[in-house]
C-alpha cells in the first residue's frame, strides 16, 4: 500500500490483481532457481508480467478532482466506561467549532446506548452538530428498541438530532461479535472475550447524505477487509468512504497500523477518499489514489484531527468490472484441467498394439506362463 504503482494497479483489478502478480513473480523466481529445465518459460512469464504491469500502470485512469471537503476524526483514546468515553468525545468535538468542518466522524461503539432509547444523548449530540456546523457520524453498539437483538449501527446526527440515516453492520467478526454454531462452540465464551450474545446483522449497505452535496458510504471495522463492500458503495454514489473502528483489543501490537492501511487499498480500488476513524488509533485518511493525507493519529493520542480531503469523480476499472482477476484465474484453471484431462485419456484410447506376435507352443496353442 506504500508503493504508488501498486495502488494504481489496484484501481484496475483490486487487491486480487496485486495478489496474483505477487504470486506469479515469486513462482517464476523460484522456478528460475530450482528448475533449470524450465527457465525459459519462467523468464518469459516474468517479461510478460513486467510488460502487462507497465502497460496497466500507464493506462490506468487517475481520479479526476471534484472539489474538497473538511472532515474531522474524533479519537477519544483508551477510556473505561461508555459514559466517560461519550463525555470525552463530546469535549473533543466542541473544540471543532469555528474550524469549518463538513463532517465529524466518531469511532466504532462510540455511543453505548441506542439514541431512540436515550433521547438525552441525542439531545447532547444535536447542539454539537449546530456548534460545529457539521453532521456527526456516531456508532451505536446497543439493543434496538424497535426490533430484537443488539446491533452495531452507524447513525448520522444533524442539527435537529438523528437524521434517520442508519447503517447496521452486515459482516460480523466471528467469535468477537457472534459465535458460529453457538450450540457447539458456545464454550468459547468461558475461555476468552467471545461474544456473550450474538449481534444481529444488517441487510443492506447505505449511502448517507451528510450536508450539502456530500454523500458518504459507512462501513464498520472488519468490513474494510472486504473490497466488494467499498466497491458497491462507490458504485452507489458515495463521495467518501468512511470506516468506524475500535481496535482497542489490539493495543501495543502491529494490528492497528495494519488495519488502518486497508483504507489505502480500498481508496485506490474505488477512486474515492477513505476516512478510517477509531476509538483508540490508528486513525488515518487517504485520498482517492490511496495516498495518506496529513499525519495519522497514533494509539497514544486522544484528540480531534481535521483533514482537508480532495474529492474525486469517475469510475475505476475495478468498480466497473469487479473481481475479474478471480474469475479469469478460475477460467484458466478450468481450461487447464480440461486440457490435461483430455491429454491423460488420449493414450488409453489409442494405445499401440503389441510389437511382436504372442508366443506359441509347438502345437500352435497360446503359451501359458508357468507351464
Amino acid at each position: 500500500w506504500q508503493v504508488a504503482p501498486a495502488l494504481r494497479l489496484a484501481s484496475i483489478g483490486g487487491v486480487w490483481l496485486l495478489s496474483f502478480l505477487v504470486v506469479a513473480v515469486n513462482v517464476a523466481a523460484a522456478v528460475l532457481v530450482a528448475v533449470p529445465s524450465s527457465r525459459a518459460p519462467a523468464v518469459a512469464g516474468l517479461v510478460a508480467t513486467a510488460a502487462a504491469t507497465s502497460a496497466a500502470w500507464v493506462w490506468a485512469p487517475r481520479p479526476d478532482g471534484d472539489g474538497r471537503t473538511r472532515i474531522a476524526v474524533v479519537q477519544p483514546g483508551v477510556i473505561d466506561g461508555v459514559d466517560r468515553r461519550f463525555d470525552r468525545e463530546e469535549q473533543l468535538t466542541r473544540r471543532l467549532a469555528g474550524q469549518g468542518v463538513d463532517l465529524v466522524v466518531w469511532g466504532e461503539s462510540s455511543v453505548g446506548y441506542d439514541l431512540a432509547a436515550r433521547p438525552d444523548l441525542a439531545g447532547r449530540l444535536a447542539p454539537l452538530s449546530r456548534s460545529t456546523g457539521a453532521d456527526i457520524l456516531v456508532n451505536v453498539d446497543a439493543r434496538r428498541p424497535d426490533r430484537p437483538g443488539i446491533y452495531k449501527s452507524s447513525i448520522l446526527v444533524g442539527p435537529q438530532g438523528p437524521t434517520g440515516d442508519r447503517y447496521d453492520k452486515m459482516r460480523l467478526v466471528p467469535f468477537g461479535e457472534y459465535i458460529p454454531a453457538r450450540s457447539l462452540l458456545g464454550w468459547a465464551t468461558s475461555v476468552g472475550k467471545a461474544a456473550g450474545e450474538d449481534r444481529r446483522r444488517g441487510t443492506e449497505q447505505v449511502v448517507m447524505h451528510a450536508g450539502p452535496g456530500l454523500r458518504i458510504g459507512p462501513m464498520v471495522c472488519f468490513e474494510t477487509a472486504f473490497p466488494d463492500m467499498s466497491r458497491h458503495l462507490a458504485d452507489d454514489g458515495a463521495d467518501v468512504l468512511v470506516a468506524q473502528s475500535s481496535t482497542s483489543s489490539f493495543q501495543r501490537s502491529w494490528a492497528p497500523a495494519q488495519h488502518a492501511s486497508l483504507g489505502a487499498l480500498r481508496a485506490a480500488e474505488t477512486g474515492r477518499p477513505f476516512v478510517h476513524a477509531t476509538l483508540t488509533g490508528v486513525s488515518a485518511v487517504y485520498d482517492a489514489s490511496g495516498r495518506r493525507l496529513g499525519s495519522r493519529v497514533g494509539t497514544g493520542a486522544s484528540t480531534a484531527a481535521v483533514y482537508e480531503v480532495p474529492l474525486a469523480h469517475g469510475v475505476t476499472p475495478y468498480v466497473r468490472f469487479g473481481d475479474w482477476p478471480v474469475l479469469g484465474s478460475l477460467l484458466v484453471l478450468v481450461a487447464l484441467g480440461l486440457t490435461e484431462g483430455a491429454r491423460a485419456l488420449r493414450p488409453r484410447r489409442s494405445a499401440p498394439g503389441p510389437l511382436a506376435p504372442p508366443a506359441r507352443t509347438v502345437r500352435e496353442s497360446p503359451a501359458r506362463p508357468g507351464r
